[in-house]
């Protein structure tokens, strides 16, 4: 067998593995990997700092399925990627984080950016791991992979010491082939008896979590509610697996991301089907109210999630796509035909309880801003949005249609994932448009990354929603202990984010009145086609904006009158 290059067979399996764009910042530590990526047509895009690589790697993943990769060299470069890793850890993306290391020999002698990262990185990872052996090079890749995307998916750490990227090695590549992911399947007993609840209960609701996108079981959630007539809630992270225009769509409910009438159509259900959730605490609220007298079935693919947050009448560990698709079988065996009177109680819910979006005050409100963003973008847009009061007006107010078309860091919450996470989604899907839902605040961070789009030609649309940090202000008003001092000196209008667009290369406007805001999307969509560049539609929002929030399902104040 040929001896080559350890670095030029690890890139063998990334190309193997359906990588086709790496996201990364070289240095010294690393550029034998560098070398090796030449000519592999794997497209690599530099970023302006690590962490940006590891959101960009995410938003890749979010939107492809596959496992996406960022790259950095040796100390720094590695604990900056902490963050984005353990924001995919939170979410359950695979993403694969390449670092370079010191020499071997040095590791124990504190030497120039030698840094443990492998011990760094264990809490936030599936698996970290330092290659000792370049023979061991493309086999611990063919396994990180395998790891990135078993079970629960989720992050991996791969550190490459100079002098292992520098020997040679036998490979061939022509015999090699990715390693088998296992698909775990629920046992038969299981789904019967999961059959059984869901047909002795009167008002069932399965609720759809993240690990139904990530299964990418749309259809074949879609198939079971319809065969069974049970209506579909859905969490911050199940967003878009189910088209939300559909009857049986029951909405989020939630105590921030939610609406009226999905928190009321979950309190009036006595039995929830959970697939791909974990009960995350914004979800739930108080356990007390979210559990009530309702029975719950929780399928999950991960063994240790189910019984975590409480425990549920019946657990199924299971992929989901497969679990719904052997619950469909099961209820299309028994000719399954459910009363209609709760499907139509659901209707009756969405219609008298829904919040007030056609404002027309100035300054806007931010709910007329994802009204105008509902009406002008098409069911095929990809959506990204991060932290803040924007995420739970987004999740509120902002629909989606499709599964991995609405991406948003759920659990972690890092400012300033949006603009890498955006690049990462238009590389994915370079023929789709992409719009970011952006806060003034979160803009500030990482925004150098702003770069890399104008570089790379990477154009999106960015609505951002600017209250010139005043909801910090509102809530602390309102009793949350927001732990800070707030400045209560701030000018007329706040940072000006139009400028800083520009001083990139890319180009923005500013609206101040509501009848401007669908003018400026239609400017943003074609200045973004125009300059393939990243646009900016800046949407001056009232100062003490807040959103609907509160503590537990019934336990949520309103901020805006409603109907």
């Amino acid at each position: 067998m040929a001896k080559v290059p350890a670095m030029k067979a690890v890139v063998d399996v990334l190309v193997s593995e359906g990588v086709d764009t790496a996201f990364g910042c070289p240095g010294a530590a690393i550029l034998p990997l560098y070398s090796a990526l030449r000519g592999s047509g794997i497209e690599h895009l530099v970023v302006r700092h690590e962490e940006g690589a590891t959101h960009m790697a995410d938003g890749w993943a979010r939107t492809t399925g596959n496992v996406g990769v960022a790259i950095g060299t040796s100390g720094p470069a590695g604990t900056n990627m902490i963050t984005g890793l353990y924001t995919a850890q939170a979410d359950s993306i695979p993403i694969l984080c390449i670092t370079g290391q010191a020499v071997s020999t040095k590791l124990h002698q504190e030497a120039f950016q030698a840094v443990d990262i492998v011990e760094i990185a264990k809490p936030v990872t599936k698996w970290a791991v330092q290659v000792k052996e370049a023979a061991q090079a493309p086999w611990i890749f063919r396994e990180a992979f395998r790891i990135a995307r078993s079970g629960r998916p989720g992050p991996v750490l791969i550190d490459l010491p100079l002098d292992v990227q520098k020997q040679l090695i036998e490979w061939d590549a022509d015999i090699d082939a990715r390693l088998p992911v296992a698909v775990p399947q629920p046992a038969p007993a299981r789904v019967e008896r999961a059959l059984d609840l869901l047909l002795s209960a009167r008002r069932p609701l399965i609720l759809a979590g993240g690990g139904v996108t990530l299964g990418n079981a749309g259809e074949s959630l879609l198939n079971v509610a319809e065969t069974l007539g049970v209506p579909v809630g859905v969490t911050l992270m199940g967003k878009g697996v189910f088209p939300e225009d559909h009857r049986l769509f029951a909405g989020m409910a939630g105590i921030q991301t939610s609406q009226r009438w999905a928190n009321a159509a979950f309190l009036e259900s006595d039995l929830v089907l959970a697939v791909g959730a974990r009960f995350g605490d914004r979800h739930t609220g108080d356990l007390s109210v979210y559990r009530g007298d309702r029975r719950f079935i929780h399928v999950d693919i991960e063994p240790t999630q189910i019984g975590r947050v409480f425990g549920p009448d019946l657990g199924v560990v299971s992929d989901s796509a497969a679990f719904l698709d052997a619950l469909g079988a099961a209820a299309a065996r028994r000719q399954v035909v459910r009363p209609v009177e709760w499907v139509e109680r659901i209707g009756e819910l969405r219609a008298t309880l829904d919040r007030t979006e056609d404002f027309d005050a100035v300054p806007i409100k931010a709910p007329r801003v994802f009204k105008e963003i509902n009406e002008f973008y098409g069911e095929d847009t990809y959506f990204v949005t991060a932290i803040g009061l924007y995420q739970i007006w987004s999740g509120q107010f902002q629909r989606a249609h499709k599964p991995r078309h609405y991406q948003v860091c759920g659990q972690a919450g890092p400012l300033g994932w949006e603009i890498p996470a955006a690049i990462g989604v238009k590389k994915a899907k370079p023929g789709a448009e992409v719009v970011g839902v952006v806060g003034d605040y979160s803009f500030q961070f990482l925004v150098e990354e702003l770069a890399v789009a104008a570089q790379y030609d990477v154009p999106f649309v960015l609505v951002m929603l600017n209250n010139t940090y005043l909801g910090l202000i509102r809530q602390a008003e309102l009793g949350y202990d927001m732990n800070f001092e707030v400045d209560l000196h701030y000018d007329e209008h706040g940072t000006d984010n139009v400028k800083i667009m520009e001083a990139y290369g890319c180009s923005g406007t500013r609206v101040t009145e509501p009848d401007g805001i669908r003018g400026a999307l239609e400017w943003a969509r074609k200045e973004a086609d125009r300059t393939s560049r990243p646009v900016l539609v800046e949407v001056m929002i009232e100062r003490e904006a807040n959103a609907a929030m509160g503590t537990a399902l019934d336990n949520v104040a309103e901020f805006e009158p409603v109907p």
